[in-house]
């Protein structure tokens, strides 16, 4: 018995110390540097550089242009949602030079770079921690830019993850789980693609705290006896995940909002980032299911499974009390 418990307490502290350094990130929000040609005296391209807030800190992204490019300040920096927005102007030809982003080797997101030239062609590259330079000369464009960091906010995204890792938890039939996992990912569809068409939209702190809220209520499910649980989870437990989805697809949607999304190709771009999110999200329940299957072999799925229901809990219960504060 005192192994079991020793095995329970141990998973919880592993749940902390592999997640510790994403407990204040609980979004991945890449950075957007906008190129639009223009046809101005001294001025040949207008620069929007979108640098991401994370917790009202700054995340220490700086592009670097090339030595020619002279770059001069349009307007003050204004402060978003999400983002701190720079407007820039330079003299030189940025669709034939190199960009570097200083900082992102040592970040956990990316930063994507959209160039507009005046015969209207448009063009979208990701730089990555592992790539952050950027040659345009000679550099293709990258197709399915919004897909990538689909899939990376997905699992970068750790309150995002926790929840589908709780659902995974909590349904043990198959069947009933791809009921709820359908139902969670066609609810986060539907007000995502609300919030970027701005036909719905909520503060961003708030949709996070409440967020928070919705593991918390999903850990305590999940350490309760059946028995004891809520008539919303015992019965038919896809209509919490739709309703909680709900939410969630307007914390997915805040990846976006000060980053935006090509005016051109709207839906593809919104397609192809929601792709990008269910991608993540099938590939964390793959390893869940090989990760479960070892430890039933061991026979220690039931403790692995409470040990990981308090460490949700513990990091819901933070993560709303923080969130919650920083409303104020």
């Amino acid at each position: 018995m005192m192994t079991r418990v020793t095995l329970s307490l141990l998973v919880s502290c592993f749940f902390c110390i592999a997640i510790g350094d994403h407990v204040y990130a609980h979004e991945f929000r890449p950075g957007h540097l906008q190129l639009i040609e223009v046809d101005e005296e001294s001025t040949k391209y207008h620069v929007i550089w979108k640098k991401p807030i994370l917790l009202n800190t700054n995340v220490e992204l700086d592009p670097i242009f090339s030595e020619e490019c002279a770059v001069t300040d349009v307007a003050p920096p204004k402060v978003g949602n999400v983002a701190l927005v720079f407007h820039w102007r330079t003299d030189c030809d940025l669709g034939q030079s190199s960009i570097h982003v200083n900082g992102l080797p040592y970040s956990h997101t990316d930063v994507l770079v959209s160039l507009a030239t005046l015969d209207g062609k448009t063009a979208t590259y990701v730089l990555r921690p592992d790539q952050p330079t950027l040659n345009l000369r000679e550099q293709a464009p990258t197709a399915l830019s919004y897909f990538i960091i689909g899939i990376e906010h997905l699992i970068f995204g750790i309150d995002h993850v926790l929840f589908v890792i709780g659902l995974f938890l909590f349904i043990r039939d198959p069947i009933a789980l791809i009921k709820t996992i359908t139902a969670f990912t066609a609810s986060h569809s539907i007000t995502l693609a609300l919030s970027v068409l701005e036909l719905v939209k909520l503060d961003q702190g708030a949709t996070e705290a409440v967020i928070a809220l919705s593991i918390f209520f999903l850990a305590r499910e999940l350490v309760q006896e059946e028995s004891k649980r809520s008539r919303l989870t015992q019965g038919r437990p896809w209509v919490m995940a739709f309703i909680f989805g709900l939410l969630h697809g307007l914390g997915f949607a805040g990846a976006l909002a000060d980053i935006g999304l090509p005016k051109d190709g709207l839906w593809v771009s919104l397609l192809l980032f929601n792709v990008g999110i269910e991608v993540g999200q099938v590939v964390v329940i793959l390893l869940l299911a090989v990760f479960a299957w070892g430890l039933s072999k061991l026979g220690w799925q039931k403790y692995f499974n409470r040990g990981a229901a308090w460490s949700m809990g513990c990091l819901a219960t933070f993560w709303t009390i923080d969130r919650t504060v920083l409303l104020f």
